[in-house]
């Protein structure tokens, strides 16, 4: 039997006017007996390499591992907030834990967390809320909580956030999403993950390669680095003192190491991403012909209302040169669709730019206003019919896109990393250049790198 604490916060108090540890504590005696944990992910690859960094803290501290869709005793939501969507699915989630297991403890982390965290708090069913500074002490919260009326809020200012976490998932054996960068300085007038997850800051290389050794020795063909702003790597304070290394740096020294046969850059800055890590690459064994950049919108009008730090011109201007040096690579592309004060004309603008551009497929986004951003008080407004229609529009540009991607690809061998999936006696695997290949099930090939006739 054991002292255990939690913190009690009112429901009224504003998370950006209080400190994490001010409010007074609560002891409760309780036995701690060995508990299940299943954890969800919404959003991002980062996050997903969080969330299985929570889950073998859980496992370490005592925890048993279960499928979301089991009965457990405690669940973990770690959360997106960068559209509506995410906010909404959260609170679906909670819902269907409430109906399956109404006496487990739920907790949600992640983005919408810190961003709101009193919102969250009002969710029927929600327990405990962990903002950033707090999540990766998940296992110690749970200890101190129990089941009550209302949730326990453990958060910060996101200005007090400055400690870099590492993180990796290592639940797929064939390949592993490695956070090595957190945190934006840029100020986007859509974009609230600035105030979710405060300043740029990044690992050590020499800590990256540790983490890439270890994740080799645990089976996964291929690394994809991750981050916030990952292009910004390097930035952030070590031994008191500023850091002295850069992304290409990085990507230099991973290149070295044994035991990891592919790299993936997730996603990158097109003022971010070089010359020199453009060619770099295109003479790499180890990093794929595979580029994936965030362009948000063809127009310049449009991208400066977006305060985005390129011109649609810089971005056709790094394209053009993978392409010249990697005819075969992918590129894949962000766009933001019914940004504030968009026109018919600047959408156009947008089509007739990403129609002529050589590239793979598109991630299409419809903007959704977020409190707390500059963007939300931008005019005039486009119609929510409108932009789900210029969605899918460039839904379809996308498909046509990666058709025309493939086709290129017809009758030649590519190298294909296959999974370990048996999906209905089938399995799928990614050429080097993100071309999925669907194939029916051969246990020889799991985890393993097949030349393949496209």
């Amino acid at each position: 039997m054991g002292s255990l604490y939690f913190h009690k916060i009112p429901h009224c108090i504003n998370p950006r006017s209080f400190k994490a540890g001010q409010f007074s504590r609560s002891y409760i005696s309780l036995p701690f007996m060995k508990k299940s944990v299943a954890l969800h992910t919404l959003g991002c690859k980062l996050n997903f390499s969080e969330t299985s960094t929570l889950g073998r803290l859980l496992e370490n501290d005592g925890f048993e591992k279960k499928e979301f869709d089991e009965v457990a005793d405690v669940y973990v939501i770690n959360t997106c907030s960068v559209t509506e969507n995410a906010d909404k699915e959260c609170r679906m989630l909670v819902r269907r834990i409430q109906r399956k297991a109404p006496d487990a403890m739920v907790v949600i982390t992640g983005c919408y967390a810190q961003l709101k965290p009193t919102e969250i708090a009002d969710i029927p069913g929600v327990d405990l809320v962990l903002g950033a500074a707090e999540k990766f002490n998940i296992a110690q919260h749970l200890k101190e909580i129990t089941k009550g009326d209302s949730a326990k809020i453990c958060s910060c200012d996101i200005e007090d956030v400055n400690i870099f976490t590492a993180s990796h998932s290592i639940n797929d054996r064939t390949r592993t999403f490695l956070k090595v960068q957190d945190g934006c300085d840029y100020n986007c007038s859509f974009c609230t993950i600035p105030l979710a997850r405060g300043k740029s800051r990044s690992d050590s290389i020499e800590n990256v390669v540790n983490m890439v050794k270890d994740v080799a020795g645990k089976g996964p063909k291929e690394i994809i680095l991750t981050g916030i702003n990952l292009g910004d790597f390097g930035k952030g304070m070590q031994g008191g003192k500023k850091k002295e290394e850069n992304f290409f740096d990085l990507v230099k020294a991973l290149d070295e190491v044994e035991g990891i046969e592919r790299y993936r850059i997730s996603s990158i800055e097109p003022n971010l991403l070089t010359n020199e890590i453009i060619e770099f690459v295109s003479n790499s064994k180890k990093f794929m012909p595979h580029f994936h950049i965030p362009l948000q919108s063809g127009s310049n009008t449009i991208l400066g209302a977006m305060k985005r730090r390129y011109k649609a011109e810089l971005y056709a201007e790094r394209v053009g040169l993978i392409k010249t040096m990697m005819p075969h690579c992918c590129v894949g592309v962000d766009v933001i669709v019914g940004f504030p004060g968009e026109t018919e004309q600047h959408f156009k603008e947008t089509v007739d730019f990403l129609t002529g551009m050589d590239i793979s497929y598109l991630h299409v986004f419809t903007y959704s206003e977020r409190a707390n951003t500059h963007a939300a008080n931008l005019t005039p407004v486009v119609p929510m019919h409108v932009r789900s229609e210029r969605n899918k529009i460039l839904r379809n540009l996308s498909y046509q896109k990666m058709q025309y991607f493939t086709a290129q690809h017809i009758g030649q061998e590519r190298k294909v990393l296959f999974e370990i999936a048996n999906r209905n006696g089938m399995m799928e695997g990614y050429t080097d250049n993100y071309i999925k290949i669907a194939t029916p099930f051969n246990k020889a090939w799991e985890n393993n790198i097949i030349p393949w006739k496209i």
